[in-house]
């Protein structure tokens, strides 16, 4: 356990993080993720005070389905990104990272954060699904995308198919006083446990960005590589404007993936070299369980993003390449 957000979460369990990576490759593991937040919209207002703050465009979907999107400061940088579930007309369930759901509660003037009200469970893997049903048979009808409220273990839960692996799978949002019971449950039918150090190995092989680190205040969606977040046909969101200045210019930098020779891991706040000049900086990086290297995501110039590099550890010099993201393809 170790704290993380305001929150004491789970790094691993008994059988540590790489066997739990890898069990969410190929069979089912369940993740502990009640960090994240959720701010519940239930006015008529609700729709409209989205638009005109986030920059994915909610028109796009309905009720019964979920959207990945951004909350942006005026300089076009990334307070948060957040995924929307339109769980009913009445009912949109916001969910921010963890330690970010007062700024967003703020920047949408309001809702219900029911945060300390559930826990969330995510279950990812190829036989997340069919673990799943068995103790929630209507988790059938949840499609990648899609929300719904079932009941899991007798509890009534809304489930998403929505989970930050690269894997199908999906997120259960069950009571907090009934999550011990949904969790036990899952494990009688043979999910694994894995905490949050599997996480992070799972979303970095899937090329998924972390707040704080791809993402934050002083980097865009579009020097992220997320430009298909941002909706340019809505009248207005929050940051628009400078965001527009940025794809007209053209950005400074662009977030790439690189891939080491050799077991040690890349680190965050390493440089990424061309010929002994330094073009970039590592924000994420660690050993890949499936490709059986080290792996990294950084910013480098756009004209940086290509061949053969280096990324310097303290004294170490790790060779390396870029390579096309994600590391390992998304099945989910």
């Amino acid at each position: 356990m170790a704290p993380f957000g305001g929150w004491e979460m789970p790094i691993s369990y008994a059988s540590g993080t790489i066997a739990e990576h890898m069990a969410c490759r190929a069979t089912a593991a369940m993740f502990d993720v009640s960090h994240l937040g959720t701010v519940v919209l239930e006015t008529g207002n609700a729709f409209d005070d989205l638009q005109r703050t986030l920059t994915n465009d909610l028109g796009k979907i309905a009720p019964g389905r979920t959207q990945y999107t951004h909350l942006l400061n005026r300089d076009g940088g990334v307070v948060d990104d957040i995924i929307i579930w339109w769980v009913s007309e009445n009912n949109i369930q916001v969910m921010p990272n963890a330690s970010n759901t007062d700024g967003v509660l703020n920047a949408l003037n309001g809702g219900r954060d029911i945060t300390n009200e559930r826990a969330i469970i995510a279950v990812q893997g190829p036989t997340a699904r069919s673990a799943v049903s068995k103790v929630a048979p209507d988790v059938v009808r949840i499609k990648r995308r899609t929300v719904a409220e079932i009941q899991c273990a007798g509890v009534n839960c809304t489930v998403a198919g929505t989970g930050y692996t690269g894997e199908d799978g999906v997120e259960l949002a069950v009571p907090a006083g009934d999550a011990p019971r949904v969790w036990d449950s899952l494990l009688e039918a043979g999910v694994t446990p894995a905490g949050l150090g599997a996480r992070d190995t799972l979303r970095l092989e899937a090329g998924l960005p972390l707040h704080g680190h791809e993402l934050g205040p002083t980097i865009s969606p579009l020097e992220a590589g997320l430009g298909w977040v941002v909706a340019w046909d809505k009248a207005q969101f929050v940051g628009r404007e400078a965001l527009q200045s940025q794809r007209e210019n053209g950005v400074q930098r662009t977030l790439v993936g690189v891939a080491t020779v050799g077991r040690r891991p890349p680190r965050d706040g390493a440089t990424i070299e061309v010929n002994g000049e330094q073009v970039g900086i590592v924000t994420s990086g660690n050993y890949s369980p499936v490709l059986g290297h080290g792996i990294a995501l950084g910013f480098v110039a756009p004209q940086k993003t290509t061949g053969p590099c280096e990324i310097r550890v303290r004294d170490t010099v790790l060779s390396g390449s870029f390579v096309p993201l994600p590391f390992v393809a998304h099945r989910g």
